[in-house]
This record gives structure tokens, C-alpha cells and sequence, in this order.
């Protein structure tokens, strides 16, 4: 008897302690379940904000962080230097040197290029009448660094102004803009005297597009001939410009001559007048008294707000 009631208690004990086991586990599951569920959650939420954060951050450097890009210069190529001027107007400038053009040298002629004429009437006993011209053709390109064609052009357009405005030497200093000729043109006149005699100096720069027009238009009475008149100079210089930019214009595909644009090269030196091609008098003066042109890497100047 004694036997069977402590087999009896050990039976009890063993069930007793097995239910405990089993509420005990059974209570921990949900725990378990619960964290298990708020590792997931947390787990997703912060995958989905990486994501979104990673797409964020590249779309917005993508945005603050462009390719730089600058619109492309209008006009791609230049004329001919010597064939800039018809017949008929280097017979009203150079009369006795329309065959005389000489053309600049030039490693480039689709970026930079010139051309000058020389004129020697002889008069007789009342002595000669020079005349020299020089027209000189720059084009800039775009360029992602430097900006685009037609600004850079205005920057080289502003500094011939500056320059031509300083020729040392030169005396009753005075310009003008010059309507009708490009998108801009602005005309310098002076005197100056040399050996050979006192010369009427007309330098005219139009800008039209990406290119810079500069034209030197010189003329002295030799001998004891009378100086030219300013005035007469003056006219045939802007006949000669505006004609110039006209054929720059054609050269391109465009009618009319004058560019509608807003605004890489160097700049070029005058070349020395070649002979003219009629017997002189006297002999011609052996170089332009026009200040040579600067390059077009140079800082922007300002142009001139009035006449001085």
C-alpha cells in the first residue's frame, strides 16, 4: 500500500510538472511571434526608406550637377579676305589698287583672315593721293569654358573700339556708332601726321554674329596734294563695312547682311600695304598708321558711351 501511494504522488508530480513545461511554452510563444513581427516591420521600413533615399539623392545630384552645354555659334566659316568687296567699291576706295589686295597670312582662314589694298593717283605737279585699306575678318566659336561665339565676338568688338580710340599719336580723336551695319558698329576717325604726310585715319569695327569686322581706311594728299576729307573717307568707309557684313552673312546662308544674334581666335595684325599697281609719283608710305589689333584673349573693355 505504502509502495502504490508514493508511485501514485511520483505520477502526480511528473504530470504537474509537464503541464508547467507546456504553459510555459505556450506562453512564450506569443513573445516570440511579437518579436519576430517587429523585427519584419522594422526591417522593411528602414529597406524601403534606403531605397527611397538612395533614388532622392541621385535624381538631385543628377539635377545640381548638369553637362554644361552653350548654344552654338551662328556662323561657321568666313568668306574670302580679298573677295569681301565687290569691283565697284574698291574702285571708290583704292581707284588706283583695286588689283592690289594681298591677301594675310593665316593658319586658319575659316577663323581669321585679311586683306589690304594700296592707291597711288598720280596728279602731276600737284602731287599724289594715297589710299589704303585693310579689312580684317575674325570668327569666334562656341566654347563650353570660354562661353558662346557671338559674346566672345562682342568682347573683341568692344576691346578694337578701346584700341582704335588710343592709337598713340593720333589727334582730334572722335567716333560714332554706326546704324544698319550688323548688330553693331561703332566707327573711330583721327588724324595723323607722318613723314610722308598728314594721313585721315577711318577705323571702323562691326560685330555681326560670332564675327568682327575691322576695317582700316586711310588717306593723305602726298607732294603737296591736299589732305582728303575726313567726311568723304568717312562715307566710303561705312559703304565698305556694310558690304562687308553682307557678304559675311551670304558666306553663311544668310540674306540681308545684317545678324540677329545678341552678341576663338586671335586677333590680326594689319599687313603692310602691297604696291600699287599704276607708277607713282612719289613714293607711298610703307605701312598703315592704324594701330595693329590686339588679341581676342584679352579682358572685355568697355565701350564708348559718347563721342569724345
Amino acid at each position: 500500500m505504502q509502495r502504490a501511494a508514493e508511485r501514485d504522488q511520483r505520477i502526480q508530480r511528473a504530470h504537474a510538472k509537464g503541464r508547467g513545461r507546456v504553459l510555459v511554452c505556450a506562453a512564450a510563444v506569443p513573445v516570440v511571434l511579437l518579436v519576430a513581427g517587429c523585427s519584419s516591420d522594422s526591417g522593411s521600413s528602414d529597406s524601403g526608406s534606403k531605397g527611397s533615399d538612395g533614388a532622392g539623392t541621385a535624381a538631385t545630384a543628377g539635377g545640381l550637377d548638369p553637362s554644361p552645354t552653350v548654344q552654338a555659334a551662328a556662323y561657321k566659316k568666313l568668306p574670302d579676305s580679298c573677295g569681301v568687296l565687290s569691283k565697284k567699291t574698291l574702285t571708290s576706295l583704292v581707284p588706283k589698287g583695286v588689283k592690289s589686295g594681298k591677301a594675310g597670312t593665316s593658319s586658319d582662314t575659316a577663323t581669321r583672315a585679311s586683306c589690304s589694298w594700296s592707291s597711288l593717283a598720280n596728279n602731276g605737279v600737284k602731287g599724289s593721293q594715297f589710299r589704303w585699306l585693310n579689312v580684317s575678318l575674325l570668327r569666334f566659336d562656341s566654347d563650353a569654358t570660354r562661353g558662346e561665339g557671338n559674346q566672345l565676338a562682342h568682347t573683341y568688338f568692344q576691346k578694337q573700339v578701346k584700341d582704335a580710340q588710343a592709337v598713340e599719336g593720333a589727334k582730334n580723336t572722335k567716333w560714332q556708332t554706326v546704324a544698319g551695319t550688323g548688330d553693331e558698329a561703332t566707327l573711330v576717325r583721327y588724324d595723323l601726321k607722318k613723314k610722308e604726310g598728314a594721313f585721315k585715319q577711318q577705323t571702323l569695327v562691326a560685330r555681326v554674329e560670332n564675327v568682327v569686322i575691322t576695317l582700316d581706311y586711310n588717306g593723305a594728299g602726298l607732294a603737296g596734294e591736299k589732305a582728303p576729307k575726313a567726311d568723304d573717307l568717312v562715307k566710303l568707309a561705312e559703304q565698305a563695312a556694310k558690304e562687308a557684313v553682307a557678304t559675311v552673312s551670304a558666306a553663311n546662308g544668310v540674306g540681308g547682311g545684317a545678324g540677329s544674334g545678341a552678341g576663338s581666335g586671335a586677333g590680326t595684325t594689319s599687313p603692310s600695304p602691297s604696291k600699287s599697281a599704276s607708277k607713282p609719283a612719289s613714293k607711298a608710305p610703307s605701312a598703315s598708321p592704324s594701330k595693329a589689333a590686339a588679341s581676342s584673349s584679352a579682358s572685355p573693355s568697355s565701350s564708348a558711351s559718347k563721342k569724345s
